[in-house]
């Protein structure tokens, strides 16, 4: 299974933005390995949501751990059968070993996106 958490610019705490996210972690439950990667949307004119959720697809990813997630982004992880899960606190280890051990929630507020406001 393929987890992912967007990650702040110090690589180690999750961002309150998914979207906007500067890197993601990702975390292959099966072997362990966990990879950091750039985020392609982070600099996106728009849609910067949707671009992160594409990504996430394209790398397989099944749970994604997060602050806050807009509607449209969530609607792409759904239905691509993606898990979204409440990050607690803001450490990405943490929230992976939260997850693994079952103590984490579903994320089930979605907000409106922020369409070019900060």
């Amino acid at each position: 299974m393929m987890i992912a958490v967007p990650l702040d610019e110090n690589k180690k705490d999750v961002c309150v933005s998914f979207g906007r996210a500067p890197y993601v972690l990702f975390y292959d439950t099966e072997t362990k390995k966990q990879e950091i990667c750039e985020n392609p949307a982070a600099q996106a004119q728009g849609g910067a949501g949707l671009k992160a959720a594409q990504f996430l697809v394209d790398h397989k990813v099944n749970v994604l751990i997060t602050i806050r997630c807009g509607q449209n982004a969530a609607e792409v992880l759904q239905a691509a059968e993606m898990s979204i899960y409440e990050a607690q606190g803001t450490d990405a280890e943490t929230n992976l070993a939260a997850y693994a051990e079952g103590k984490l929630e579903p994320l089930s507020h979605f907000h409106a996106g922020f369409h070019g406001k900060a």
